[in-house]
C-alpha cells in the first residue's frame, strides 16, 4: 500500500476568489488543504506490403530492444485482478458530497474550465485512467431521471487529499448557440460547474480499462491531450511524482503535450512545473497553444505542429517496447498525429497503421477521443 501520499503543497491554479471554494469547506482540515490549492486519409511517402511491413516492424523493434536496458516482464493491465468496474451502476449509484469546486481557467478564457472533488469514503476504488459516471440532479424533457455522463477522473487513487477518500474531475462547461439561435446549455456539465460544497452527486462506476497506468516504473510514457483530455494524465503524473508508494517508484520518462486554445486555458499548469523542478530527468512537458503560437511556417501550433517539432525523436522512441503512448481529448487530434506518423514510418519502410495495430495489441497505444 501506498504511504503518505503528496509531501509538499501543490501551486496554485488561476480562479477567481468568486468562483473559489475552498473557504467555504469546513468539513477539510488545514493539513488537508496545504496538500491541495487551486487559485483536459493518411497520407503515404512510400507505400510497403503489409508482409514486409511487419517483418522490418520487428526487425527495428527487436534491434532496438537489445539496446535497452533490462526490462521486467511485460504484465497486461487490463487483467489486473485488482481493478474494479461498475461497483455503482446508475440505478444503484454511490451518493458522493462535494467537498469543492473551483474555475481553474482565466476570465478571459474560451469558455470555463472547473477543477472538483467529490467525497467517496473509499466505497469507490479506482486506478489511475478509469472514468466514473455523473448523474445530474432533475429529470429530462419526458419526465426520466437523466442519463449518466461518463468523465475521466482527474485525481490519482489516493486522491487529492491523499487518503483514498476522495475523486477529482476536470470539467468545461457545455455552452453553445445552436442553429436557431437558442443557448443551450450541457446538462451534466453545467450541473456539475454549478455544484457548491456541500452538495451530494450520484456517482457511477468506476468504469474503463484502455488508460490504465503502465506498470512498469522505467517505462516511457507520452501523454497527447487537448483541454479536459488532461484529467488521466494529471492522475499518473501525480502518482509518479507527487506521491510516494511502497511498490511503485517511476524511474522512467514522462512526457506530456498538452493543447489549448489561449494560454488562458493552460490547465494544472503550476503543477506541472512543480514536477519539472522535482524530476528534471524524467519529465518532460510541451504546450501548444493554437491562438497565440505558430510555427516556422506561420502554421497555428496545434498538438500535432509541437509534436512534429520531436518527429524524429518520438519516432525513435516508439520503436522501444517499453514506450506508452496515451491520447485523450478532441477526436480531431488522431488523424493529426496519424499524418505525422505515417511520413516517419515509412522512412523506415514501415507501414503505420500496421504498426500501430501491433502497438494496440501491446497496450502501447491507447486512445480515448470524443
Amino acid at each position: 500500500m501506498a504511504s503518505a501520499a503528496v509531501t509538499a503543497a501543490v501551486g496554485s491554479l488561476p480562479s477567481s476568489s468568486k468562483s473559489s471554494s475552498l473557504s467555504k469547506t469546513p468539513s477539510i482540515s488545514p493539513a488537508t488543504l496545504e496538500r491541495t490549492s487551486f487559485h483536459k486519409a493518411c497520407l503515404y511517402s512510400r507505400s510497403v506490403s503489409t508482409a514486409n511491413a511487419r517483418k522490418k516492424l520487428v526487425a527495428v523493434r527487436a534491434q532496438v530492444t537489445t539496446e535497452a536496458p533490462a526490462k521486467v516482464a511485460k504484465v497486461s493491465k487490463k487483467n489486473d485482478e485488482g481493478v474494479v468496474t461498475n461497483k455503482y451502476k446508475p440505478k444503484e449509484p454511490y451518493l458522493g458530497t462535494c467537498l469543492l469546486n473551483t474555475k481553474i481557467t482565466g476570465d478571459d478564457a474560451p469558455g470555463e474550465t472547473w477543477h472538483m472533488v467529490f467525497s467517496t469514503e473509499g466505497e469507490v476504488p479506482y486506478r489511475e485512467g478509469q472514468s466514473i459516471g455523473v448523474i445530474a440532479d432533475g429529470i429530462d424533457k419526458n419526465g426520466k431521471p437523466h442519463k449518466l455522463r461518463l468523465y475521466s477522473i482527474a485525481s490519482s487513487a489516493l486522491g487529492d487529499f491523499g487518503d483514498a477518500k476522495t475523486v477529482s474531475l476536470c470539467v468545461k462547461r457545455l455552452v453553445y448557440t445552436n442553429e436557431q439561435g437558442e443557448v443551450v446549455k450541457g446538462v451534466c456539465s453545467n450541473f456539475l460547474c454549478d455544484l457548491k460544497p456541500g452538495a451530494e452527486v450520484k456517482i457511477t462506476g468506476p468504469v474503463g480499462k484502455e488508460m490504465l497506468m503502465p506498470k512498469d516504473p522505467n517505462a516511457t510514457v507520452i501523454m497527447l491531450a487537448t483541454g479536459t483530455g488532461i484529467a488521466p494524465f494529471r492522475s499518473f503524473l501525480w502518482k509518479m511524482f507527487f506521491e510516494k508508494h511502497d511498490e511503485y517508484e517511476f524511474n522512467g520518462l514522462a512526457w506530456l503535450f498538452l493543447g489549448v486554445p489561449t494560454s488562458s486555458s493552460l490547465l494544472y499548469k503550476e503543477e506541472f512545473e512543480k514536477m519539472k523542478e522535482r524530476a528534471p530527468d524524467n519529465f518532460r512537458v510541451d504546450y501548444a497553444v493554437s491562438r497565440e503560437q505558430a510555427n516556422e511556417k506561420g502554421e497555428k501550433m496545434y498538438i500535432q505542429t509541437r509534436m512534429a517539432e520531436y518527429a524524429g525523436e518520438l519516432w525513435e522512441l516508439l520503436k522501444k517496447d517499453n514506450t506508452f503512448v496515451y491520447m485523450c481529448g478532441l477526436k480531431g487530434m488522431e488523424k493529426g498525429i496519424d499524418d505525422i506518423m505515417v511520413s516517419l514510418a515509412a522512412n523506415d519502410g514501415i507501414d503505420w497503421l500496421s504498426y500501430k495495430r501491433d502497438l494496440k495489441k501491446a497496450e502501447q497505444w491507447n486512445v480515448e477521443v470524443y
